[in-house]
């Protein structure tokens, strides 16, 4: 009978110590889960949002037409705490379509609020283009701006194509369709249906800079030959409004738009969809192993990107032109 209620104690120990301990393994899950978002600096996002603030949106590397800052300026426009938005930019340029879609979208910011861009080593072509829709550029005095042009490359790869024994045939609906093509020379009027796109884009694009910067239509279309030009030699000619940093960037929203001193810059970047899954991050991870762009939507397009080869009209400084693009 003795042994029998001990049994009966040890046991209810037992289950009291296995209690514990399961309550404390839940515990202790509960509090890994609200402190991991913290450690991966998932509420850094949210830091500033619910106070006053100047954002502030990089625009780094090749610009394409992403969505999803698209969709960050448009919610920085509406937003009564961001008393100002920077855009940060380090970039030689892009697509032609990307540019004039993120340049859209900061005019469209700077009808609310004052919006700056802060010119880092490099704002060329497409990159001066999203530099030009702000109100104020400040660039560092050795900065590089300017290269304000268009670009459409494309390769022929005839000889190659002979030397390895392959012949490439098409049947079309007319002379001009899908041409130039890499596999031949292009047929007459190829050539001058391409000068006639790149010179409409390139017109359009020197009268946004004649506009933008106060610059006589002959005076913007002698600067944009293609040249670029250091931060010094941009404020000179009018492509920069100032040289230095961030610093500069703060003295002209507070002196001359009179925004409250001392507001903190909060760096606001674009909802990622995938951050959250497991898959989209192992993709993220494998894309900075090999260098490839994390705004592509797939690995064939990252590889295109990686590669140079950006289909359509290119404002962008120093393609690779040793490399296949169809630009």
């Amino acid at each position: 009978m003795v042994n029998v209620a001990g049994e009966l104690i040890d046991r209810r120990r037992l289950r009291r110590r296995l209690s514990f301990w399961r309550i404390t393994a839940v515990a202790i899950a509960v509090v890994a889960l609200i402190a991991v978002p913290f450690l991966v600096g998932i509420p850094s996002a949210f830091d500033g949002r619910s106070s006053d603030q100047i954002a502030r949106v990089s625009i780094e590397g090749m610009i394409l037409e992403d969505r999803k800052l698209l969709e960050l300026l448009d919610e920085l426009k509406d937003d009564d705490n961001v008393k100002a938005v920077v855009m940060r930019i380090d970039s030689p340029g892009g697509t032609t379509a990307g540019g004039e879609s993120i340049y859209q979208a900061v005019r469209a910011v700077a009808q609310k609020k004052p919006v700056a861009a802060q010119v880092g080593t490099l704002a060329a072509s497409a990159g001066y283009m999203i530099a030009a829709g702000t109100d104020h550029i400040v660039a560092r005095r050795t900065s590089i701006v300017g290269s304000i042009g268009v670009i459409f490359q494309y390769v022929n790869a005839e000889k190659l194509l002979a030397t390895v024994g392959v012949e490439v045939n098409a049947i079309k609906s007319a002379p001009l369709k899908a041409e130039p093509s890499p596999f031949g020379p292009p047929p007459p009027g190829a050539e001058d249906m391409i000068r006639r796109l790149v010179m409409d884009t390139y017109d359009w694009f020197v009268g946004l800079v004649a506009e933008r910067r106060g610059i006589a239509p002959g005076e913007a279309r002698r600067l944009a030959d293609g040249s670029i030009f250091t931060g010094q030699q941009g404020l000179g000619l009018k492509l920069v409004d100032e040289i230095g940093g961030e610093e500069a960037v703060r003295r002209w929203l507070e002196t001359d738009k009179k925004i409250p001193a001392g507001l903190k810059f909060v760096d606001r970047k674009p909802e990622d969809d995938s951050s959250f899954s497991l898959l989209g991050s192992a993709r993220s991870l494998a894309y900075e192993i090999v260098g490839l762009d994390l705004r592509a939507g797939n690995l064939p397009s990252a590889l295109m990107m990686k590669a140079g080869q950006l289909d359509g009209l290119v404002s962008l400084w120093q393609p690779l032109s040793s490399r296949a693009n169809v630009q």
